[in-house]
């Protein structure tokens, strides 16, 4: 008897982990279908107070001299959001990169338009499953096609969830300063 009751409850097992498998599959390229039809977008502003690593700074700041705001977006919604400045050198504190923005963006005004070799990601955030990595890779691809920019440096702060986000998405430490880290994403 107990014979016959593994041969009917073996199969019974084996027909619903496959329907749990196929279930798990469809969810599982949903969560991320979206990512498909994203796009990268420059804003005018975003909301300071949804930036977990900076929400000191406000939109004056992050449109300022030599910076912008970036994200990644998907019918008509941001899924992700990345600040940037141009720089000619690497900061190692927020006020060092207003201030290196700053000349950036004046020494642009006297020559050719190109604001700094160098683009600081100060701040990302995602708003959705996979938008900060996508967030990274798309804006990645924006600088290797500018014709002066030839670095992508992080001004990170001193947490651990920063440094693994960094190193899982390819980035490598350059230095770690008094309240920030830098990491360096390879443009070559």
């Amino acid at each position: 008897m107990i014979k016959i009751l593994k041969k009917k409850f073996k199969p019974r097992i084996k027909a619903r982990i496959r329907k749990n498998k196929q279930i798990l599959t469809k969810n599982f390229d949903n969560l991320f279908e979206w990512v498909k039809g994203a796009e990268l977008v420059e804003l005018k502003e975003c909301n300071p107070a949804e930036d977990p690593v900076r929400p000191e700074l406000d939109n004056k700041f992050r449109t300022g001299y030599g910076r912008q705001i970036y994200g990644v977006k998907y019918k008509n919604e941001i899924y992700a959001v990345m600040c940037f400045a141009y720089t000619n050198k690497i900061p190692t504190s927020v006020d060092e990169l207003e201030k290196l923005s700053t000349d950036a963006f004046l020494q642009s005004a006297l020559r050719d338009q190109n604001i700094g070799q160098i683009a600081i990601a100060y701040t990302v955030w995602s708003k959705k499953k996979g938008g900060g990595k996508l967030i990274v890779k798309e804006v990645f691809k924006k600088i290797k096609k500018s014709n002066h920019l030839n670095r992508l440096v992080t001004l990170s702060p001193l947490t651990e969830m920063a440094t693994k986000f960094h190193t899982r998405n390819g980035a490598k430490l350059l230095q770690i300063n008094d309240t920030t880290q830098n990491f360096e994403y390879k443009v070559t």
